[in-house]
C-alpha cells in the first residue's frame, strides 16, 4: 500500500464561517428528524392495524384449484413454484430452471482511501492532514482512477468487458395460481450456482476464461490477480415451496386493500402458516420502527451538535479548552436530542393513538411527581437539618 500526504491549514476565521453555515444545516436536519420520527409512528400504527385486520380476515385455501367463491377475499396458500421456461445466460452457456439467475461480475482495481486528521493549534487554527493510500480490491463497478489524488501510478481500465446482470422468470405458478411479478421479485434464498465446464459458453469466453472455484476467471493467475482481471460468479433462486397471503383475483393475486387504505400482501419462502406469516410481519414492523427511532435520535444529536459547534470553535483558541467545550456541547446536543425525541414520539402517539398516548403521558407525569416527592421527603422528615445553601 502506497501513501501520499497532504497538509492544509485553516485559520479561526474560516472555521468560524464554516461552523455558522453548519448551524443552518443543523436546523434543517432537526426539522427532517422531527418529521421522520412523527411519520414513523404513524407508519408503524397504520401497518400494525393493517396486519391486525388481515390476520382476522385471511382464509387458508388449497392452491390445487381456484375457488371462485374466494374472489376478492384475502387468502393464504402454500405450494411449490414452477417456471414454464428455463433461464439462460448465453454468453456463459448457462441454462437452468429457476426463479432468478444472477451474474456477478467483478474487476480487480485500484481504490483510493482517504484518512483525515485534524490538529487544533493555539489561536484556533487547524492543521488538517490528509493521507491518501492506494490498494487493490475486487469491485463490481468501475472505479474512476482519474479522480485520484495521484493518478500516474494507479490507473484502472475504463471499461468492464463483462458486467453484472439478473434475469427473472416469467409465468411463475404455484399449483393452479399464477404469481404476479411484484410477488415473484420478492422470492429470496439465492444460492451459488457452480460452473463445472465451459463447453456451452460462447467462443469468446471459452478462448479467454478459466474455471476457478465454481466461477469464471479472466486473467493470467487467479491466485495472483492483476489490475484489470475479472471474475464472474453466478447465483440462482431455485424453485421451491413458498407461502403467500394476498387478495385472490381470478387465478392470480393482487394487494389487499385494508380499511385504512393500505395495501397488504405477504410472501415467505417455505411452508409457513398464515398465523406465523402475520407474526413475522409484525416483528419486522417493530424492528423497522425501532431502527427509524434510533436513526432519528442519532440524526437529531448530530444536528444539535452542528448548531452548538460555533461555541467549541471559539473556545478552541486554547486547544485543551476547545476539546473540553466540544465534549460538553456534544453531551448537551444529545441531551436536547433525547428531550425532543421523547416529545416528538409522545405527541405522535397522542395524535395516532390518543387514549394510549394520553395514558402514557399521565403515567410519566405521575412518576416524575413521585420522584420529586421522594427526593424531598428526607429533608421533611429531618427538621433539625440545616437549611439548604442558597
Amino acid at each position: 500500500m502506497s501513501e501520499f500526504v497532504e497538509v492544509t491549514r485553516r485559520g479561526l476565521g474560516g472555521r468560524s464561517k464554516d461552523s455558522i453555515g453548519g448551524v443552518f444545516i443543523g436546523f434543517i436536519l432537526v426539522a427532517v428528524g422531527v418529521i421522520l420520527l412523527f411519520w414513523n409512528e404513524g407508519r408503524a400504527v397504520k401497518r400494525y392495524k393493517d396486519l391486525k385486520e388481515g390476520s382476522g380476515a385471511v382464509i387458508s385455501i388449497d392452491s390445487a384449484s381456484v375457488d371462485p367463491a374466494m374472489e376478492g377475499r384475502l387468502v393464504h396458500i402454500t405450494g411449490e413454484t414452477k417456471t414454464p421456461t428455463p433461464l439462460k445466460d448465453d454468453l456463459f452457456g448457462i441454462t437452468t430452471s429457476a426463479i432468478r439467475l444472477t451474474r456477478n461480475a467483478e474487476m480487480f482495481q485500484w481504490v483510493e482511501v482517504v484518512k483525515t486528521e485534524e490538529k487544533t493549534k493555539v489561536g484556533g487554527g487547524v492543521e488538517q492532514v490528509k493521507t491518501y493510500s492506494y490498494r487493490t480490491e475486487w469491485k463490481d463497478q468501475l472505479v474512476d482512477s482519474s479522480t485520484f489524488k495521484v493518478t500516474t501510478d494507479y490507473r484502472n481500465p475504463t471499461e468492464m468487458k463483462y458486467r453484472s446482470n439478473s434475469s427473472t422468470a416469467q409465468g411463475v405458478t404455484v399449483a393452479a395460481f399464477k404469481l404476479p411479478d411484484f410477488l415473484v421479485t420478492r422470492i429470496g434464498g439465492a444460492k451459488p450456482f457452480l460452473i463445472e465446464d465451459l463447453s456451452t459458453a460462447s467462443e469468446e469466453v471459452k478462448r479467454t476464461a478459466k474455471l476457478n472455484q465454481g466461477g469464471v476467471y479472466f486473467g493470467v493467475n487467479p491466485n495472483s490477480p492483476s489490475v484489470g482481471d475479472q471474475r464472474v460468479t453466478f447465483q440462482v433462486v431455485a424453485n421451491g415451496p413458498i407461502s403467500v397471503v394476498a387478495q385472490q383475483k381470478g387465478d392470480t393475486f393482487a394487494s389487499y386493500r385494508t380499511a385504512t387504505g393500505g395495501q397488504l400482501d405477504l410472501l415467505e419462502s417455505g411452508t409457513v402458516s398464515a398465523v406465523d406469516m402475520f407474526q413475522m410481519a409484525q416483528d419486522r414492523n417493530k424492528f423497522l420502527t425501532w431502527a427509524i427511532r434510533i436513526g432519528g435520535f442519532i440524526l437529531l444529536g448530530m444536528a444539535f451538535s452542528m448548531i452548538l459547534r460555533p461555541i467549541a470553535v471559539l473556545a478552541s483558541i486554547l486547544p485543551f479548552l476547545g476539546r473540553l467545550v466540544e465534549t460538553g456541547t456534544t453531551l448537551v446536543a444529545f441531551l436536547i436530542a433525547g428531550i425532543l425525541w421523547t416529545l416528538t414520539v409522545a405527541v405522535a402517539w397522542i395524535f395516532y393513538r390518543p387514549l394510549l398516548g394520553i395514558a402514557i403521558l399521565i403515567v410519566t407525569v405521575g412518576l416524575f411527581i413521585l420522584v420529586i416527592k421522594r427526593l424531598r421527603k428526607p429533608a421533611a422528615l429531618n427538621p433539625g437539618s440545616p437549611p439548604p445553601l442558597t
